[in-house]
């Protein structure tokens, strides 16, 4: 791609309140984003639905810095065995849309059965389960992305 388009695509950038812009020329692509402080601040992951984690043994404590209060929160561990993503990419319940997911919280399953699917890199990657028993919990949505180490289900 020509240096001359990046440049005009950088001015349009800098002159719009678009924060990223990406364009396909054939093979190439190029990528451009503008740092705001909207966008350097930290995001809100939402906690897992009640019920799917055990408290730890203390709970949240209280300490002041001055005149501000901090309130520190434990973790929680999940209850059984957590089987994780091992790849980055999009998880999905089932083999189609609108087809019956493979699992169901509540079902039980073999080590060796198909849990989701991961989609990465436009290759659909079956996950299968590395251990028997009831899946007490699906912790991602269906078309959700997930993280390498993310936990997926929970089986006891």
């Amino acid at each position: 791609m020509d240096i001359r388009k990046v440049k005009k695509l950088i001015e349009l950038l800098e002159e719009s309140n678009i924060a990223e812009i990406e364009i396909h020329e054939g093979e190439e692509s190029v990528r451009i984003s503008r740092k705001t402080e909207a966008l350097q601040a930290p995001q809100y992951m939402p906690a897992y639905g009640a019920g799917m984690y055990a408290p730890m043994p203390s709970a949240a404590q209280t300490h002041s810095i001055g005149q501000d209060s901090v309130e520190v929160v434990e973790k929680t561990a999940p209850l059984g065995h957590v089987v994780t993503s091992p790849m980055v990419g999009t998880f999905y319940e089932a083999p189609s849309p609108g087809a019956k997911p493979f699992v169901e919280v509540g079902q039980h399953v073999n080590a060796g059965d198909t849990l989701c699917i991961i989609e990465a890199m436009k290759m659909l990657n079956q996950i299968e389960s590395d251990k028997a028993g009831k899946v007490t919990a699906r912790l991602v949505d269906n078309g959700q992305p997930v993280e390498f180490g993310q936990d997926l289900f929970v089986i006891s």
